[in-house]
């Protein structure tokens, strides 16, 4: 089952206490006593893992560890180790205390979400010319405690759309380490999937059924996944008895759903070729030309086709790094 949404505590680590210690050499008796170490933060980390939400349907308490207590003869006291929390990519992090929201927005991104307590100063810190012998020192500070809520809203810069069994998984699969159930069945699966493509993030979303925009199947879920997506890789299955109503269904519900999405960069491909006559091929895909005179006939079998569909992700990608750098 995919977790979208869940509610956890974390707790960064405090800071350790500074020390109280001096010289055990005769006749020079001064401070050593040093700082405590820096609890550690909490950290959340982008993946593109769509499950890692999971791992926090039972386990809702997080802590980070304290930071080590300052010690004698000028030894600092370590700082602890961050606790990473890996959430997928699209992830808004709500504090829930605070009412501030921050989103992970790519692989490998990182959000502190509750800072660890820094360490306090040992005796050798308050050592001064009228204060030869100090024994003051600094207990570590708190590190922050925060109630998340975590909500998943799939963030991706190509999404595969189009009716259940359009061969969606399938494509995944082979253009990247995705391991997406692929069967023969014209049901809409429950959960998306995601895979990298190099520096693509490429989501299988599944399939729109009809109504879809009115909270038919899960539909409204997987529409908001849809909206938040770059490129639309539009699939229509080449087994499909009428390919050009099955492409205007799905463009239908897009449109009931929000019409800013009909103008996403959209690529359309006739899929499953190998599953159909040549002579149906050539008859599907000229009736899907009529509307999108861009589409490409694509089968998984196909490496001649796959390049074609690799072609053109290689554009999307040099497009995606040129809107980094205007960004910039």
């Amino acid at each position: 089952m995919l977790i979208d949404e869940v509610t956890i505590r974390v707790k960064a680590g405090h800071g350790g206490r500074g020390a109280v210690a001096f010289q055990k050499i005769k006749f020079a008796h001064g401070p050593t006593g040093t700082a405590g170490g820096d609890g550690g933060s909490v950290i959340a980390e982008g993946v593109s893992d769509l499950g890692t939400l999971n791992q926090f349907r039972y386990k809702k308490d997080i802590s980070a560890k304290k930071g080590m207590d300052g010690r004698s003869q000028f030894r600092d006291g370590e700082d602890s180790e961050d606790e990473v929390l890996k959430i997928p990519v699209g992830t808004v992090i709500h504090n829930i205390d605070t009412g501030e929201d921050a989103e992970i927005t790519h692989v490998g991104e990182r959000i502190c979400i509750a800072k660890g307590g820094k360490g306090g100063r040992g005796n050798f810190h308050f050592r001064s010319s009228t204060n030869t012998t100090p024994k003051e020192f600094e207990p570590g500070l708190p590190g922050q405690e925060y109630s998340i809520r975590f909500e998943l809203k799939l963030i991706a810069d190509v999404g595969l759309i189009g009716f259940p069994n359009a061969g969606k998984s399938s494509l995944l699969n082979e253009l990247s380490s995705a391991k997406a159930k692929v069967a023969n069945y014209p049901f809409t699966t429950l959960e998306p999937n995601l895979g990298t493509y190099y520096d693509l993030i490429i989501a299988d979303i599944p399939g729109l059924i009809e109504g879809a925009s009115e909270g038919k199947g899960l539909g409204i879920k997987f529409l908001r996944h849809v909206e938040r997506t770059r490129v639309l890789f539009h699939l229509v299955s080449a087994e499909a008895e009428n390919v050009v109503k099955e492409y205007e269904a799905t463009r239908t519900e897009l449109e009931k759903y929000n019409p800013t999405m009909l103008e996403k960069t959209e690529y359309v491909f006739l899929s499953k070729t190998d599953m159909v006559t040549p002579a149906e091929v050539k008859k599907k895909l000229s009736a899907l030309k009529k509307k999108n005179k861009n589409a490409i006939a694509i089968s998984v079998l196909d490496n001649e086709s796959l390049e074609a569909v690799k072609k053109i992700l290689a554009k999307v990608e040099k497009e995606k790094q040129v809107h980094k750098v205007e960004s910039l």
